[in-house]
Formats: C-alpha cells, sequence, structure tokens
C-alpha cells in the first residue's frame, strides 16, 4: 500500500508559498508606530530638559499608548509562531548576524524605557495612581525635577525609537530569496513610514481629546492616563497644527524614498525587476498606487497644506488616512514580497 501526504489544501501554498499571514504586518504597523512615537517623545523629553514647554507638540499618549500598542504587536507576534511556548529560547543565545536577535532584545529594552517614561508626571495624569503608589509620585517628581535624568531618557527615546523603526525594515531585507525585499531602502523607509504613522496617531488623540479633564478614579483614569500632557495641563490648540507640520515632513521623506526604492529594484538585477513590477503593474499595483500612494501621502500632503494654509477646516481625516497607507505598505510589502522570486535566466529568454 502506497501512502503520501499532501500539504495542496493549505490557503498559504498555493498560489505561491508563503509563511507570513496578517499577523506580520500588524506586527510591522504597530512597531511602526511605537518608533514614530518614541522618536517625537524623545525630541520633547530633551526640550523639557531645556525647561521649554512642551505642551504645544507632546502629549502623555507617546509613552504609554506606545505600551499599549506594543503589547497589540507583540500579541499578532506571538499569534504568528508555531512553537509559542518556546519563545524565550531566543533569548538564551544571541546570534550577531541574526536581525531577530537584535530585535528581540530591542523589544525588551523598549519596555522598559516606555514603562520609566511613562512615570513623567503620570500621577498627575492619573490622579488615582499618585494617590495610591505615593513612591511612583515621589519616583515621577524626582524625573521632572532632574534634567540629567531627562536627557537619559530623552536619548533612550530617540535611539531605540529608530532602531526599532529600521529593524522592520531590515527584517525583511535580509531574506535575499525574496527579490522584491532584498533592497537596503527598504529599513530607511519603514522608518520614516512609521515617524508619520507615529505622529497621525498622537494627532488623532491630540485633537479628539482636547481640554478633557483627566478622570479621578482608577478605570477611568488608566484609559485616560494614555491620552494626557506631559505637563499638568493638556496641549495648547495648537498642539495638533504642530504634529501636522511634523508628518508634513515625514511624508515627503516617505514619497522620495519609495522612489528610491522603485528605481533601485527596476535597476537591480532581473528578479529585482520582476519583484517590482509585482506593486506597480501587477496584482499589488491599485493597492500600492491608490491605497499607499495617493490615499496614504499625497492625498494627507493635499489636504494638510490647505489645513496649515486655513483654508479648509482642520480634521482628524488626513492622520486617518496615513494610518491607512501605512498598514497598507507593510501588508503590500510582505504579501507581494512572499510572491516574488529568483527568476532563473533561462526563462527570461522565453
Amino acid at each position: 500500500m502506497l501512502e503520501f501526504t499532501t500539504t495542496r489544501h493549505n490557503p498559504l501554498v498555493d498560489p505561491q508559498l508563503a509563511v507570513w499571514s496578517w499577523e506580520i504586518p500588524l506586527y510591522l504597523f504597530v512597531g511602526g508606530i511605537v518608533a514614530g512615537m518614541m522618536v517625537i517623545g524623545g525630541l520633547a523629553m530633551l526640550r523639557l530638559a531645556k525647561g521649554e514647554d512642551t505642551r504645544r507638540y507632546f502629549s502623555m499618549q507617546t509613552p504609554l499608548l506606545a505600551f499599549v500598542l506594543m503589547n497589540v504587536g507583540m500579541l499578532a507576534l506571538l499569534l504568528d509562531l508555531t512553537h509559542r511556548l518556546y519563545v524565550w529560547r531566543i533569548y538564551l543565545t544571541f546570534q550577531v548576524t541574526s536581525p531577530m536577535a537584535w530585535g528581540s532584545w530591542v523589544l525588551i529594552i523598549v519596555y522598559g524605557v516606555l514603562l520609566v517614561s511613562a512615570l513623567i508626571r503620570l500621577p498627575q495624569a492619573w490622579p488615582w495612581l499618585g494617590r495610591t503608589v505615593p513612591a511612583l509620585q515621589r519616583l515621577s517628581d524626582t524625573l521632572t525635577g532632574s534634567p540629567s535624568w531627562l536627557r537619559v531618557l530623552g536619548w533612550a527615546n530617540l535611539g531605540l525609537g529608530i532602531a526599532l523603526g529600521i529593524y522592520t525594515g531590515i527584517l525583511l531585507n535580509t531574506m535575499v530569496a525574496r527579490p522584491l525585499w532584498n533592497s537596503a531602502i527598504l529599513g530607511p523607509l519603514f522608518l520614516v513610514s512609521g515617524l508619520s504613522a507615529g505622529v497621525a496617531a498622537m494627532h488623532i488623540a491630540a485633537t479628539l481629546l482636547q481640554g478633557r479633564r483627566a478622570p479621578q478614579g482608577l478605570v477611568g483614569g488608566a484609559l485616560s492616563a494614555m491620552l494626557q500632557p506631559l505637563g499638568p495641563r493638556h496641549p495648547d490648540a495648537d498642539t495638533a497644527h504642530s504634529l501636522v507640520r511634523y508628518d508634513q515632513m515625514f511624508l515627503v521623506a516617505e514619497l522620495v524614498f519609495i522612489f528610491i526604492l522603485l528605481v533601485n529594484l527596476h535597476t537591480s538585477s532581473a528578479s529585482h525587476a520582476v519583484a517590482a513590477s509585482l506593486i506597480t503593474t501587477g496584482p499589488y499595483a491599485l493597492a500600492f498606487w491608490g491605497g499607499v500612494v495617493v490615499a496614504g501621502v499625497l492625498l494627507p500632503l493635499a489636504w494638510q497644506a490647505l489645513e496649515l494654509s486655513q483654508t479648509v477646516r482642520h480634521t482628524v481625516a488626513p492622520a486617518v488616512l496615513v494610518l491607512v497607507g501605512g498598514y497598507t505598505l507593510r501588508w503590500i510589502m510582505v504579501n507581494a514580497g512572499q510572491a516574488s522570486e529568483i527568476v532563473p535566466v533561462l526563462s527570461l529568454a522565453h
């Protein structure tokens, strides 16, 4: 009797072999947002250390909301793993040449820095916590009263935010068997896209919760603390416009890196050119040109310019489009990248 096993019923096998599903694009997207929040938060902490008033461009959601989002991303990553109970083993050894090894440790350190950063004015943002745990109140006072500690936290947020943002692109870039991913531009592209998405998330929070007082209770205070100002008062009304200016700068950089990525792929090997066609003229072209370039970059840029010139009323719509474009970019790169392959030279001659 002859027995055989087939995997053709697996939806990730046909029409091409795929290993990653929806979990990885979500993880990369959330990681980018957290990276953007950490960079903007780090800049604000450095300004706070100089004695400047940060209410115009920074709110408390940077460390706290980033911490919550980080857990969402890590949950998606955990769901993607086959042997979830053995994830701790990656920390028992360190492979210098492995991006995943570096990324695993960066993620752990990011958790610690976000938690310490959240202590800045946390008792004022969440009054119940300050009353219940006086030690946290004293620690918060120590941090805010020490320019040296604020500078350390600021540089830590800046460095780790940049490392996390670039890592999400390098994770794909090192897989040379997938030509669409095999470009050095992917790391910087994911970084500026994450910075833009992080600013957009802060923009939405600063706009929707403008002027609302922090609830005093346990549950309400905990939720509101993710969206509170760095100082004891809420951000000024101009905070949203400051964030829009940041976002415009990052969107222009993202558009430049997208152009460089396409030029890099089309001027590399035949396999890279064929891979690029998947997103420029192939099955992912509509999502790429419509969802990423137009809806995720060009439309928000134009809309934000009109808002800054006071031609149209300020809304959160451009920020929402930026988030949609940021996720679409990662969804396309993960899925189209898995569909790309090394093209045999002989096949190109026919």
